[in-house]
């Protein structure tokens, strides 16, 4: 690929796009978020404009002249086809009937006349933590990927790609079921998930989990804490964290839960993939330091591994989080058009 070509990454949330652009030498051309209003909320036609808007905004922001671009990167949250068209029962942040079996991918493509590469942003997430990690070697390595936020994402990575699977589904973490054996305080109910499963990974460890499951039932072992005095259950379930990095009880008896719902998590995921590296991100990330690298280590200490695998294996924390999905994204996109030897990293 010519050192002068370039593929750029859209990352589509619920208000904003954050895109990037990645060159022919392997090397992301902007440190920080470059956001734009994503307009996904006044529908296809309207989100479409914005993305290009957005893309205009970061080759004018990198002066990236447009004709050197080969290929473009996408992400959305899902549920959406591997070719990313989104589900006709909607999906999050596209929940307007016209989103429902919207070809997203086809249409910015269509647009732009350039080829669009599409990937859920749990994948594309995964996808950016695992080249950044292992730089020219990612090809030659697994790993799984666990980003907690209101839900569940994430994804697997093989030999330096996303495993996708038939329907595009494969990664989807937080719907995996896990044993509740020992991870549920006495006369705790089974955690539901906004899915429609009980028992499931997402149903503990996101923010929707705290929100539904954990907090209510915690409140009635700490009377007269002062999360129960906030207005809504909502408004408490974001207060968490804060509590849990000054060490408050219930905090860490919340975190702990989910430290062990990601422990089986990765256990499952050691039995059939067995990757060389564990990726943890979301909220957690953003935390103080000393509380992050708590939760890491009893995410580990709930992960079961062999002798075998605990010696080659490792756990780590997911890199520059708000700007993964967009770096995924045009790594996917790099990937298929115009590979490169590999990522630098920062």
């Amino acid at each position: 690929m010519s050192k002068q070509a370039a593929v750029v990454g859209l990352d589509v949330g619920g208000t904003a796009t954050n895109a990037t652009v990645l060159d022919g030498t392997g090397r992301f051309l902007v440190d920080r978020l470059v956001e734009t209003p994503s307009c996904v909320l006044d529908g296809p036609d309207a989100a479409i404009d914005a993305l290009l808007r957005a893309m205009d905004h970061v080759l004018e922001l990198t002066g990236t002249p447009a004709a050197s671009v080969v290929a473009v990167g996408l992400d959305t949250p899902g549920p959406a086809s591997a070719d990313g068209v989104i589900s006709s029962k909607g999906a999050t942040n596209f929940s307007q009937p016209a989103w429902r079996g919207f070809d997203f991918r086809g249409a910015l493509e269509a647009r732009l006349s350039l080829p669009v590469v599409y990937n859920n942003d749990g994948n594309a997430a995964a996808l950016y933590a695992h080249h950044v990690h292992f730089g020219a070697q990612a090809e030659e390595h697994s790993s799984v990927s666990a980003i907690v936020g209101t839900g569940l994402g994430g994804g697997v990575i093989e030999a330096g790609q996303v495993v996708r699977g038939a329907a595009g589904m494969a990664g989807e973490l937080g719907h995996v079921h896990i044993p509740m054996h020992g991870l549920l305080a006495d006369g705790q109910p089974v955690p539901e998930c906004n899915c429609g499963f009980t028992g499931d990974v997402e149903s503990v460890a996101s923010l929707t989990g705290i929100e539904k499951n954990l907090l209510p039932y915690w409140l009635t072992r700490f009377p007269g804490h002062e999360l129960a005095e906030v207005g809504s259950m909502r408004q408490a379930a974001r207060l968490v964290r804060g509590y849990g990095e000054k060490g408050d009880p219930l905090a860490l008896k919340i975190f702990e839960q989910q430290a062990m719902a990601l422990g089986r998590l990765f256990t499952i995921a050691a039995n059939f993939t067995d990757p060389s590296v564990y990726f943890l991100g979301g909220g957690v990330v953003e935390a103080a330091p000393h509380f992050r690298e708590w939760f890491l280590a009893q995410v580990r200490q709930h992960t079961a591994l062999r002798e075998e695998q605990a010696k080659l294996a490792s756990f780590v924390l997911v890199p520059k989080l708000d700007m993964a999905g967009a770096r995924g994204a045009a790594i996917a996109a790099m990937q298929k058009y115009h590979p490169v030897n590999y990522i630098h990293r920062d």
